[in-house]
């Protein structure tokens, strides 16, 4: 089983416009809500390919009681951790010509019983587990280390992990030495306090990044793709050229499609193509939306390879 977490998720609110245009007005076209969070995103994802997934995560007040009634139609097992703050709302912004913006609340902080209780519902099914996917950002009063020491614990139990967040519980994670770390673009910018411009920087960082730790890198750069660092080989997968719909979530999908291919067969730059193929494939759907297996194996077929031995 892939076990996914999200200590950080939230009821989802979608907007799509006609446009978004500084200092003009903007029609909202349609609205729906929807359960957020990249672990959630990701469980999502791997179900809808066929792969076995549980998804943990924190549940608060009259907004974790939509999230968990949003929860219950997703098709695959959900452990939730009651907690007494509120699950956050974030807002999603998109227009009809795939332009985004992302508005998202900080969340409402844990006590240590409640980070407690999100540990010990993590172990808990590690021995059951395959792949522990730690993912999103961590809510005020959980320790920055809180993902480092769940990669820790997952070793010991001889379950791979990856890891997909900012900050602190990034450059904290990486040093427990996960299986995987997924940032995308803006993510490894803060990591390396430096802008990424070209390819030959983009190559260098995903290195750099692998150096820091972790077995594998899963650098994903927008509609370029991604590059993939492991010892020894630095894979770059590019995507075909799309209309985009829109790329709220894309991440999400490259993250979970890597994993539920590397447990098929452990092949990383058949992984990394996956991973591509259905972020992209992703991003052609309006809103906050998936593509199918049938939708992402038609872009897997068009997504390139490119291995820059080291």
């Amino acid at each position: 089983m892939i076990l996914t977490l999200t200590v950080n998720p939230a009821i989802d609110r979608n907007l799509t416009v006609d446009q978004l245009v500084f200092e003009d007005r903007a029609y909202i076209l349609s609205s729906e809500e929807s359960c957020g969070g990249r672990g959630i995103n990701a469980s999502y994802v791997i179900h809808s390919f066929g792969g076995k997934t549980r998804a943990i995560c924190t549940v608060g007040g009259e907004s974790g009681e939509r999230l968990k009634k949003y929860l219950s139609q997703c098709g695959f097992p959900v452990d939730t951790v009651p907690v007494n703050s509120n699950t956050r709302t974030n807002l999603n912004i998109s227009d009809r010509n795939g332009l985004t913006i992302k508005l998202n609340e900080r969340g409402m902080p844990l006590d240590p019983e409640e980070v407690a209780a999100v540990q010990a519902a993590v172990v808990r099914r590690l021995p059951e587990s395959s792949w522990l996917m730690l993912c999103g950002s961590l809510p005020p009063g959980v320790p920055a280390d809180f993902y480092a020491q769940l990669i820790e614990q997952a070793k010991r139990s001889g379950v791979r992990t990856l890891l997909d967040t900012d900050g602190e519980p990034l450059q904290l994670g990486l040093e427990a030495q996960p299986t995987v770390v997924a940032p995308n673009q803006p993510e490894a910018e803060r990591l390396l306090n430096k802008v990424l411009l070209t390819r030959i920087q983009i190559l260098e960082a995903a290195e750099r990044i692998r150096l820091m730790g972790p077995e594998m890198v899963v650098l994903s750069i927008g509609s370029r793709g991604a590059v993939g660092a492991r010892e020894g080989h630095i894979i770059e997968a590019i995507p075909p050229r799309i209309d985009v719909g829109s790329p709220i979530g894309a991440g999400d999908a490259l993250a979970a499609s890597f994993v539920w291919a590397m447990r098929l067969n452990d092949d990383f730059a058949d992984a990394l193509r996956w991973g591509v193929a259905a972020g992209t494939a992703s991003a052609m759907k309006p809103g906050v939306s998936f593509a199918s297996f049938e939708q992402t194996k038609v872009i897997y077929q068009q997504v390139q390879i490119r291995d820059n031995l080291r």
